[in-house]
């Protein structure tokens, strides 16, 4: 199947060179190709242009050619959401009512709430149950404009449950069309029966799950929650250890309650990103510069959490790079909405609209391990892109929040 879009308002995102991210001032430029054409074939993006030098010509020979007019409409490479938790078992509406009374994140899981309330629902669901409840997700985030999310497991903290979660993600690797990357995270939190040992838990995780994980071919990388109350900077160490002994490269949750370390050891092990980092001073950005770890951002828990904002401005004045992602999941982050977080980073961290477009396609891409094949408009990248409704400046879509701006998704070069 071919696709030729033609008349588009402004191709965006348009990228040559070959760059795995951008950072620092470069993130507030951004390529673009006014009245464009774009044509994709067996699933890649072939070739674009303007529309003065379109020749129609060229495509006489395509046999199931499908021609789009997106007049008075743009063109995006699709969102690439490279943190979310969107396996879960149940909603968690009751906690949103313990907070909205007051009661903190911390609290809640001091309580049995949160992280734990999810793992126990998640031993008496069915694989088949989330599933089908996940499939759900991933489909109404795609037609939202997201072509490739990353899907921890870490709601499970027993070794058949975490195993359960993970087999789920490989599933819908299988099934959904968009692009899924799967990242173990039986380090999410501690266990109520491990309390008075922790020691004994992260040792679970390294001699049983880690290897089962691996056996059966689970998981593309690996996780740890290293934060206040959560696991210490020396079982972050030991955890990423044996997990890069089995080929799983590190993501990280870190500094959202505090100054953890997280973002140290993140970067110490190569961590593919750092995630959270509310709490990130000149020391984390030190540690950041000149690695190959992203800080990445999510604007929607501490939007849903009431949380100090990661300081993204002076992120990328010292020359960072940054990614957002929804962290979608049922406690602290409830929305997969990645328009959504676009708007965030300008209403709130305010980042301006061309650097909170590549936070959101090629940083996040990087973040999630596919910018070799998504994240820009690319020949020879896979032809995710979405058709927007008729807007009047690519500005418009982090300015006009809460609606669905997207027309017409088209992931691995079909019309969805």
């Amino acid at each position: 199947m071919s696709i030729l879009i033609r008349d588009i308002k402004e191709l965006v995102q348009v990228d040559e060179t070959g760059r795995r991210f951008v950072a620092g001032k470069e993130m507030s430029e951004l390529k673009t190709i006014k009245d464009a054409w774009l044509f994709m074939k067996d699933g890649l993006i072939h070739s674009y242009g303007p529309m003065s030098e379109l020749d129609m010509n060229a495509f006489e020979n395509e046999d199931s050619l499908t021609e789009l007019d997106a007049t008075g409409r743009m063109v995006f490479p699709t969102f690439c959401d490279s943190h979310t938790h969107l396996v879960y078992p149940a909603s968690r509406e009751i906690e949103y009512i313990d907070k909205i009374k007051g009661l903190s994140y911390e609290e809640i899981a001091k309580r049995g709430g949160g992280i734990l309330n999810s793992a126990k629902k998640i031993s008496e669901v069915s694989e088949d149950e989330l599933f089908e409840s996940a499939m759900e997700r991933l489909d109404e985030i795609m037609y939202m404009g997201t072509g490739a999310v990353e899907i921890k497991s870490g709601y499970g903290l027993t070794v058949e449950s975490e195993l359960k979660m993970l087999r789920v993600i490989k599933r819908l690797k299988e099934a959904h069309p968009i692009t899924i990357k799967s990242t173990f995270l039986g380090a999410h939190a501690v266990p109520p029966e491990y309390k008075a040992d922790q020691t004994k838990y992260v040792d679970l995780v390294i001699n049983e799950m880690i290897p089962r994980v691996a056996a059966d071919d689970l998981a593309d990388y690996i996780d740890v929650f290293c934060d206040k109350g959560f696991f210490t900077v020396e079982d972050t160490d030991r955890i990423l250890n044996a997990g890069m002994k089995y080929g799983l490269r590190p993501k990280i949750h870190a500094n959202e309650l505090d100054y953890s370390g997280g973002i140290q050891v993140g970067v110490k092990y190569n961590a593919l990103s750092v995630d959270h980092l509310e709490f990130t001073g000149k020391e984390e950005i030190e540690a950041l510069l000149n690695s190959e770890t992203m800080p990445t951002v999510l604007p929607g828990a501490a939007f849903f959490l009431g949380m100090v904002y990661a300081p993204i401005r002076e992120m990328i004045d010292a020359g960072l790079p940054v990614a957002l992602a929804s962290d979608f999941n049922p406690g602290s982050s409830p929305s997969g909405n990645m328009q959504f977080i676009l708007s965030m980073g300008s209403i709130a961290y305010k980042m301006i609209p061309e650097e909170g477009i590549h936070s959101t396609t090629i940083n996040s891409a990087y973040a999630m391990g596919v910018d070799e094949t998504l994240g820009t408009i690319t020949v020879g990248k896979k032809a995710n892109v979405y058709i927007t409704d008729e807007i009047p400046t690519y500005e418009y879509m982090p300015y006009y929040y809460g609606s669905n701006k997207v027309a017409k998704v088209i992931i691995n070069g079909e019309i969805k």
